[in-house]
């Protein structure tokens, strides 16, 4: 079962920047969706941004504008870029990586804590 590995997340001051990476431990086939979710204390796990394995990409209403998404196929590897970040972005920060046809991967990683404070 492919495993999903997150790093860069960290403290950072308001109106910083993070990149977070998400590699996945084989080369993802066929037509998926990964991305990243994140989950603040006491609210419910959201979308932040995602790509299809067609180069479709979706983003969170909350995070629009200040965060970019990419991958590197050769490397099994989604990035996520975050700017003007605020004090509300803190969350703890999770990979998935989905099959939009079939059942092959539905995967989370173990999450990545993105604090945001001065």
């Amino acid at each position: 079962q492919v495993q999903l590995v997150e790093s860069g997340g960290g403290l950072v001051q308001p109106g910083g920047s993070l990149r977070l990476s998400c590699a996945a431990s084989e080369t993802i086939v066929g037509i998926y969706r990964m991305g990243w979710y994140r989950q603040a204390p006491g609210k419910q796990r959201e979308l932040v941004a995602s790509i299809s394995s067609g180069g479709r990409i979706e983003h969170g209403d909350s995070v629009k504008g200040r965060v970019t998404i990419s991958r590197d196929n050769a490397r099994n590897t989604v990035y996520l870029e975050m700017n003007s970040l605020k004090p509300e972005d803190t969350a703890v920060y999770y990979c998935h990586l989905y099959s939009l046809i079939g059942k092959r991967y539905d995967t989370w990683g173990q999450g990545t804590q993105v604090t945001v404070s001065s």
